[in-house]
């Protein structure tokens, strides 16, 4: 993990949040590999947040999983609605 902006307060990437989420979801979407997805600002935001309030957060792999099995059900079932 590179170092966090020290500027930027943990209340700054509460409020965030959802951006990183979104993001972390379009990077999915786009079919990016994991291991480019680790090496982005939204990651290493969602990283700081777990690692500060763990039982509020969840670790970034665990929604990236989340993530892409949401978007695989989606595609699944708009498929399945055309055929």
């Amino acid at each position: 993990m590179t170092s966090a902006n020290p500027g930027l307060t943990i209340g700054e990437l509460e409020a965030n949040y959802s951006l990183y989420c979104k993001a972390l979801k379009l990077l999915l979407l786009e079919g990016r590999s994991l291991t480019r997805i680790q090496r982005t600002v939204c990651w290493e935001r969602l990283e700081i947040l777990h690692s500060c309030l763990p039982n509020r957060y969840r670790a970034p792999d665990y929604l990236a999983a989340l993530l892409r099995r949401e978007i695989t059900e989606q595609a699944e079932g708009a498929s399945q609605a055309v055929g």
